[in-house]
């Protein structure tokens, strides 16, 4: 099988998907299309003729299949390249363009949303990474539809839904937790491990950590992810007010040392109010660490009300309650997110894709 792998967006964790696809299923002839993740206006509207003017020698080889992600904008490649347009194609959807909180300082635009959309109706299956991201992009295509003035075709979220199906990120293999007696910490060891952006609701951490100074329990935080030229005044305020507690504040560079900070956490805590699957929580998970995570968006699908809260305080009790009963075994499992038992699923998909064409 020969397939087309596009990815317009090139960010970390979607060339990290597109590295396991190529090395999972490594009997497929694969030939990849990216685009650096920057300029998401531009690249999300450009990608189209970057390609089919730039890379046309490429997109009109045969393949099999095309696997897409939902940056790509598919209905102008289809439409530009009639090969493209013969060829079954997959749309994977690591997120939508729907499901955003604002932040007041954006401009909402609905071009990203056209261009997904367009996209969407152009793909034979889409594919989504949970089912929180399929449902609220389908709930997302109809509320927009209810905006538009005239013209509107009945029947468009139906046929959507029913060619899209869910199938998770998978996380790494070789991802496994320390033995119980390697963490002679005492203090409770707690990590928060997101983007310094506001969609992962820092306002909310700042809250749980004085939840937390209140309940006078002894603990120490991890707080690590990337960071970009302004953060919420939420993580200065974390800084300046709580440096006894910080055992690590900021953006840890070597993905070895990363993973043996995780390996070391006792819990790994989420406060997202925008999260499409929680990678970074699996991996955590995966590595020994108890999830504690907001009660909404994909952490329902991923873990039972043990591991949810509904609110600031009822975070601070279950952390209270895990500090008081350490487990002697890892918490939860999360190999059914792995590579080895997800890939097999990815080449049903496929398979199924280019026999269905071919009838």
């Amino acid at each position: 099988m020969k397939v087309l792998l596009l990815s317009a967006y090139h960010t970390d964790s979607h060339k990290s998907w597109c590295d396991g696809l190529m090395r999972e299923l490594d009997d497929i002839d694969w030939q990849l299309l990216s685009l650096p993740g920057r300029y998401f206006s531009w690249r999300i509207r450009g990608n189209a003729l970057t390609w089919a003017v730039g890379h046309r020698a490429v997109l009109e080889q045969a393949y099999d299949l095309i696997v897409a992600t939902s940056m790509v904008d598919v209905s102008v490649l289809r439409g530009c390249i009639p090969s493209l347009a013969m060829t079954p194609l997959l749309l994977y959807f690591h997120e939508n363009q729907f499901e955003y909180p604002d932040s007041g300082r954006q401009h909402r635009s609905i071009e990203p949303q056209m261009v997904t959309l367009y996209s969407a109706l152009a793909a034979d299956r889409l594919v989504f990474n949970s089912e929180w991201n399929r449902t609220s992009f389908l709930c997302g295509v109809e509320q927009l539809l209810r905006r538009l003035p005239d013209c509107v075709p009945a029947g468009v979220v139906e046929l959507l839904s029913d060619k899209s199906q869910c199938l998770a990120v998978p996380i790494e293999d070789d991802l496994k937790p320390l033995p119980t007696s390697a963490n002679d910490v005492e203090a409770l060891v707690i990590t928060w491990n997101h983007r310094w952006e506001y969609d992962k609701n820092p306002d909310q951490l700042l809250q749980i950590i004085e939840g937390l100074e209140s309940s006078g329990l002894d603990y120490r935080l991890n707080i690590v992810g990337r960071q970009f030229r302004q953060r919420p005044e939420a993580f200065d305020v974390i800084e300046q007010r709580f440096p006894h507690r910080l055992a690590h504040f900021g953006f840890v560079t070597s993905r070895q040392a990363y993973i043996e900070l995780l390996q070391r956490s006792d819990v790994v805590l989420s406060t997202a109010i925008h999260e499409f699957q929680g990678l970074s929580v699996l991996e955590a998970v995966a590595l020994g660490a108890t999830p504690m995570l907001p009660n909404r968006l994909s952490y329902p699908e991923l873990f039972d009300e043990r591991f949810l809260y509904d609110d600031s305080q009822s975070c601070v009790n279950k952390l209270l309650d895990i500090a008081l009963i350490r487990p002697d075994e890892q918490a939860v499992e999360a190999q059914r997110f792995s590579w080895a038992r997800l890939k097999e699923g990815y080449r049903r998909v496929f398979e199924q894709l280019v026999l269905s064409r071919g009838r």
